[in-house]
């Protein structure tokens, strides 16, 4: 095998093993939260590298099950939360 093609094969298992090894690792906060947008409720949990990221994605999530289209969901997106709560993994 010629040394570049080494060098490729290297890089390459580097890089997978990198993306691997980064994904394993992040979520470390759990959140939990419920959204009372127009009389729908619904609640949802996500994990985050960071508790705004979790309530963020979790917000997100119980957004999207009880919104009818954009407008909606952008509106819901900037409600407070109904309950909201967060543990550290």
């Amino acid at each position: 095998m010629k040394p570049r093609s080494l060098v490729l094969v290297g890089v390459l298992v580097g890089a997978l093993g990198f993306i691997i090894w980064s994904s394993m690792g992040v979520a470390t906060v759990s959140c939990e939260v419920c959204i009372d947008f127009k009389g729908r409720q619904a609640c949802r949990t996500a994990r985050g590298p960071t508790r705004d990221e979790a309530i963020v994605t979790a917000r997100d999530n119980a957004c999207a099950q009880i919104v009818n289209g954009r407008t909606e969901n952008i509106l819901c997106g900037g409600s407070q939360p109904k309950t909201m709560t967060c543990s550290i993994d």
